[in-house]
């Protein structure tokens, strides 16, 4: 089933970010829904990803921050940028799952998604692999390395939900009915092998009759129409932010709007990636 036919929608726009990068807001009476939904030609050179924690270089300590304050340091130049990982508010914003960043790093066995240049992004549950070694799935980081020593990008969420093509156990359904099977504002990452495309998605939600949110298999069934054959819940909720350009694109559900969380993904320009031609 195409995205067209899931969604049925009422409105579409589209917007081009730059080179292989695009935006679309989809709204449909059908849940109702109103998403954001960014796709990125991952396989070129001058597109890449960038996980951003709450933290400063100059501050030993973290904080959460809006997305719009972690926007990615240049030469990247940030498209679009959603929250992360669920978090410990009362911890500074420490995130549950894994982080791996130019500046952190936290490893954890929850869900993760995983991202180095020239390779594809990665989806799964990283594991141990001895002598303090993780795994995500491909790369293999000492778990006891400076920040900033591998080039890996890593950021957690709960659960996967999709697994080559096909949903992962019953998306906590059982365990955690309120969370999975109720409608909710909700932000995930998913990617596509067979045309090297990302997305990242937030669907706005407990704002009818603007948009209740999607449950976790409505979502799942989301990445499937997409063409996604992985795909990972983040934090959701008032956290869901899809920050374009500076601005909040999509309607955060706390009545005082951006809520502050623990990290972010970003879609990111970055030209100086890209091989110098010959003369």
């Amino acid at each position: 089933m195409s995205a067209l036919a899931f969604l049925e929608p009422d409105t579409v726009r589209a917007r081009h970010l730059d080179e292989g990068v695009w935006h679309r807001y989809v709204w449909s009476s059908r849940g109702p829904w109103a998403l954001h939904l960014a796709s990125a030609e991952i396989e070129r050179c001058d597109v890449g990803l960038s996980v951003v924690p709450a933290k400063s270089a100059e501050e030993d300590d973290r904080r959460p921050m809006k997305v719009s304050e972690m926007a990615p340091a240049p030469p990247a130049e940030p498209l679009v940028g959603v929250n992360g990982d669920f978090f410990v508010r009362e911890a500074g914003g420490r995130p549950l799952g894994a982080e791996l960043t130019p500046l952190t790093r936290r490893f954890s066995e929850r869900p993760a998604f995983a991202w180095s240049s020239g390779e594809a992004p990665w989806i799964g549950t990283p594991s141990r692999a001895g002598n303090g070694l993780m795994a995500f799935g491909p790369d293999t980081v000492a778990a006891d390395g400076l920040p900033g020593s591998d080039r890996i990008q890593v950021v957690g969420g709960y659960p996967e939900l999709l697994d080559e093509g096909r949903r992962v156990g019953d998306l906590a359904v059982e365990a955690l009915p309120g969370f999975a099977s109720s409608r909710h504002p909700r932000t995930a990452v998913g990617f596509d092998a067979e045309a090297s495309l990302l997305w990242l998605v937030v669907v706005d939600g407990r704002q009818p009759p603007y948009s209740d949110g999607m449950s976790l298999p409505e979502l799942a069934d989301l990445f499937v129409s997409l063409g996604a054959g992985e795909a990972l819940n983040l934090d959701g909720g008032g956290s869901s932010t899809m920050i374009l350009g500076g601005r909040v694109a999509n309607r955060p559900s706390d009545l005082s709007g951006e809520r502050r969380v623990g990290n972010s993904l970003w879609v990111v320009s970055d030209r100086t990636a890209c091989p110098t031609a010959s003369p």
